[in-house]
């Protein structure tokens, strides 16, 4: 997967636009998740929104379709 996202891209930035476009195609969402206690919806919570990484959202369990590319995703950032 890191190599399908990063594909035909030249340098870091291109490499992030295509794990974001693999993320944007496969992950399912919206779903649920937990973040410093409380339930929220990915991508919204009610009227408020936040912004959070995807490197540093927590998956639920059972993870949602697509989570392998956040993973990927990880993998690459981690330099593995």
């Amino acid at each position: 997967m890191i190599e399908e996202a990063a594909v035909d891209a030249y340098g870091e930035s291109e490499q992030t636009v295509g794990f974001y476009t693999m993320l944007e195609d496969n992950l399912s969402v919206p779903f649920e998740t937990g973040m410093l206690g409380v339930k929220v919806t990915v991508c919204s919570r009610g009227k408020q929104r936040q912004r959070i990484p995807v490197l540093d959202l927590p998956l639920p369990s059972p993870v949602p379709e697509g989570a392998e590319r956040i993973e990927a995703f990880r993998r690459r950032a981690r330099g593995r």
